[in-house]
C-alpha cells in the first residue's frame, strides 16, 4: 500500500509496517513485514462527521465506545485517552489524542485495542497473550485482563529472559510451524510488581486515570525485536479458579480443549461475521495442531511467583521435539 507523504516515520510492530505522521515508541522498520498500516493524527471535526449518524454498541455510561460506520470503518474511543477510526480494510487508522493524555498512554491504546481492529480486518487473529523468549523460542501466557500475564513475564525478565510482547500476540504459519512477532518494547505493571522485578519505576507513566498501573519501557537488552518460533502456550487459569487451589499444576490440553482455550483467548471479540469466524476457527485449529497448549494453574501469591516461573522452565525442558519452527522462517498470527 502506498504511504501518505506526511507519514514520515516508519516502524515495525507485530510484524506490521507502520507509517506514522508522528513519532512512536517503536523499533524502526528493519525487515520484511506481513502487512502495512498508516497512522495519522486528525482533528476532532473529522470524528464528529463520522459518528453523527451512528448508534453505539457499548453502554452509554461506559468510558469505552465503539461502533461500525456506514463505510465499514470502525470507530473506537476511550474517555480521557482519545478516539480512533479504523478503515474497513484495516490499512489506515486516523486518531486524536485527548487533551491531558500522555503520549505513552495514548500509544498503549492505539497499539493494543485500536490496532487489533486493523489486524483482524487484514485477516490476522490477535491473541490476548504476553510472551517471553526462552532459548530463542517464544513462550506465551494466554489469559484475560488481570490474569497475571504481565506479572509472570516480569518474573522471567528478572531472571534474565527477554520480553517479546505484552498483551497482544500476532502469529503466522509457514510450512515449518508457527512464529510469534514482537510487540512494543514496554510492559504494564502495578508499582509494587515493577519495583520487585524490574528494580525501579522512575520511567513509568500511568496507563489511565482510573488505575495506578504503569507503562514501563523495556530496554533492548531485556526485549526481543525479531520474530521467533513459538514453543508452547500456557493458558493461565482465571484468578477466582486458582484462588481455591494451593498447588501449582501444568496440564497439556486435548485438541478440543486447546482449541477452545485459543478461541476464548482472542484479543478482539467485537468484530464478528461468518468470514471472520471461519478464518479464526481455521487458524486456531492450525495452532492447536502445531503448538502444545497447556493449562497453568497457580495460587495468586506473590511469594510463589518464582516457583511458578521455575515450574514452567522445568516443563519446557521436559518437552522433546516440540519446537518445529526453523529460526529463519518468518511467521505471524495474533495475539
Amino acid at each position: 500500500m502506498p504511504m501518505d507523504n506526511g507519514s514520515c516515520h516508519r516502524y515495525c510492530v507485530y510484524g506490521i509496517e507502520i507509517a506514522s505522521d508522528s513519532p512512536l515508541a517503536l523499533p524502526q522498520y528493519s525487515h520484511d513485514t506481513l502487512g502495512h498500516l498508516e497512522c495519522l493524527q486528525t482533528p476532532a471535526p473529522i470524528f464528529q462527521q463520522a459518528i453523527d449518524t451512528i448508534v453505539f454498541e457499548s453502554r452509554s455510561d461506559s468510558w469505552y465506545r465503539h461502533a461500525v460506520v456506514r463505510d465499514g470503518s470502525t470507530y473506537v474511543a476511550w474517555d480521557l485517552i482519545g478516539e480512533f477510526l479504523v478503515a474497513a480494510d484495516g490499512r489506515r487508522i486516523v486518531c486524536r489524542r485527548a487533551a491531558g493524555c500522555s503520549a505513552e498512554s495514548f500509544q498503549v491504546y492505539m497499539l493494543g485495542q485500536a490496532i487489533s481492529f486493523a489486524l483482524v480486518q487484514q485477516r490476522f487473529e490477535p491473541l490476548h497473550a504476553t510472551v517471553v523468549v526462552v532459548n530463542d523460542q517464544a513462550v506465551a501466557f494466554l489469559g484475560g485482563h488481570a490474569f497475571g500475564k504481565s506479572t509472570l513475564a516480569a518474573c522471567f525478565l528478572e531472571a534474565g529472559y527477554r520480553l517479546l510482547t505484552d498483551d497482544l500476540l500476532n502469529l503466522q504459519e509457514s510450512r515449518d510451524g508457527i512464529r510469534a512477532y514482537p510487540g512494543p518494547p514496554r510492559i504494564k505493571l502495578f508499582p509494587g510488581i515493577a519495583r520487585r522485578f524490574l528494580g525501579a519505576i522512575a520511567d513509568g507513566v500511568e496507563m489511565n486515570p482510573d488505575t495506578n498501573k504503569l507503562i514501563l519501557p523495556i530496554d533492548e537488552h531485556r526485549s526481543c525485536s525479531r520474530p521467533v518460533p513459538l514453543k508452547a502456550i500456557y493458558s493461565i487459569a482465571a484468578p477466582h479458579d486458582a484462588s481455591r487451589r494451593h498447588d501449582l499444576t501444568i496440564e497439556i490440553l486435548s485438541p478440543r480443549r486447546a482449541f477452545m482455550a485459543l478461541v476464548s483467548g482472542a484479543f478482539n471479540r467485537t468484530l464478528t461475521g461468518r468470514q471472520r469466524l471461519t478464518r479464526q476457527f481455521g487458524m486456531m485449529a492450525r495452532v492447536t495442531d502445531l503448538v502444545p497448549v497447556k493449562t497453568l494453574v497457580y495460587p495468586r501469591a506473590l511469594d510463589r511467583i518464582e516457583e511458578v516461573r521455575d515450574t514452567v522452565l522445568d516443563d519446557l525442558r521436559r518437552d522433546v521435539g516440540i519446537a518445529r519452527s526453523s529460526p529463519d522462517i518468518a511467521l505471524a498470527m495474533l495475539g
